[in-house]
């Protein structure tokens, strides 16, 4: 497996590449904006396809590179459900899976730092974000933080990992790189707690300044979706109540863009058909199955997704092929259901 941490020294934020192997998909997890030059010459060198980029929760210390790796590679931005980042691709909950080609990551909802803190778990290693962090844990006191959150979340979820589980957090600012699960329960000051209420007793009082970007990162990371205003202008976008007439119409095709996991669990558009987004760029071209049912039947592609980011740059992206009937539902899967749009199982 390809892995590699990598360092922001202005933010003390650790950032995490990973992969199968060379030539390989990729994710990246925690990017930071100003390091986006150097994540994509390291992909480059290493042959990767950079297919998601996560954040573990919305960050107050730097400006996240989510939208930046999203404009230049068309990756799909992930973070959890209840992110309130303008529109992300991809969302998940616990239980889920975080995948790419030969890389996956367990999910795990783990709040307190932020009321949108998750952490990523493999077989050896916890991407932990700023919930647990070697010889410390995130701070509760912004961003809807809650200090009873976060004793759960690292007492009754990451602490009962097995004890040599690497610990990989989003930040530390003494030099340290790696722990594991085993010397935090050992020494980490702030877990030698006996209840929930000795820890947001200490938590509550810690009296720490404001991360000094905190008013920038925190709008800024706040609106990393692709506009899709401009999608509309251009006449390639349908909104839900318009997208509901056309379901069933015998000239549209409904194509779902999603990854099996989101179907699964948030149900389809009835009649639709299943082309994933990462598989876009073959199925666009001449001979993939999108450009046959285009060219061949002459009917209109609706692309949809989750929240209309992935549409958006496929609508765009199959326009570029000539593909002329191509449009995509605007807000995704998320607006059909808020306008009250039928889903099947």
């Amino acid at each position: 497996m390809i892995f590699r941490q990598l360092f922001d020294s202005v933010s003390g934020t650790y950032t995490y590449l990973l992969a199968r192997r060379r030539g390989a998909e990729a994710l990246i997890i925690d990017p930071v904006l100003e390091k986006v030059d150097r994540y994509l010459q390291l992909i480059r060198e290493l042959d990767l396809k950079l297919v998601k980029a996560v954040d573990t929760h919305l960050h107050a210390d730097h400006v996240t590179g989510l939208g930046a790796l999203r404009d230049r590679t068309h990756c799909i931005t992930v973070m959890g459900e209840q992110t309130k980042a303008d529109v992300v691709s991809m969302r998940l909950a616990e239980g889920d899976k975080l995948a790419v080609d030969g890389v996956a990551l367990d999910v795990l909802y783990t709040p307190g730092h932020t009321d949108d803190s998750y952490s990523y778990v493999m077989a050896d290693r916890v991407f932990s974000g700023d919930t647990l962090l070697i010889r410390g844990t995130g701070r509760t006191d912004f961003q809807n933080g809650d200090p009873r959150a976060q004793y759960d979340s690292i007492f009754n979820k990451l602490l009962r990992l097995p004890e040599d589980t690497l610990l990989f957090p989003a930040h530390d600012y003494k030099g340290e790189t790696v722990s594991t699960i085993g010397e935090e329960k050992a020494f980490n000051p702030r877990l030698q707690v006996k209840s929930v209420e000795e820890y947001a007793d200490l938590m509550n009082n810690l009296k720490l300044p404001n991360p000094k970007m905190m008013d920038v990162a925190v709008p800024a990371n706040m609106r990393v979706g692709l506009a899709q205003d401009e999608i509309a202008r251009r006449g390639w976008a349908v909104k839900p109540d318009e997208a509901m007439r056309l379901v069933g119409h015998p000239d549209v095709i409904f194509v779902d863009l999603r990854e099996t996991a989101e179907r699964e669990r948030r149900g389809v558009i009835p009649g639709s058909v299943h082309a994933p987004y990462p598989d876009l760029r073959a199925n666009i071209a001449p001979g993939g199955m999108l450009h046959a049912l285009a060219t061949a039947t002459g009917k209109r592609l609706l692309l949809y997704c989750a929240f209309g980011e992935r549409s958006a740059m496929a609508v765009q992206a199959a326009q570029d092929a000539q593909l002329a009937s191509a449009c995509h539902l605007h807000g995704g899967v998320d607006a059909w259901t808020k306008a009250g749009g039928p889903l099947a199982s």
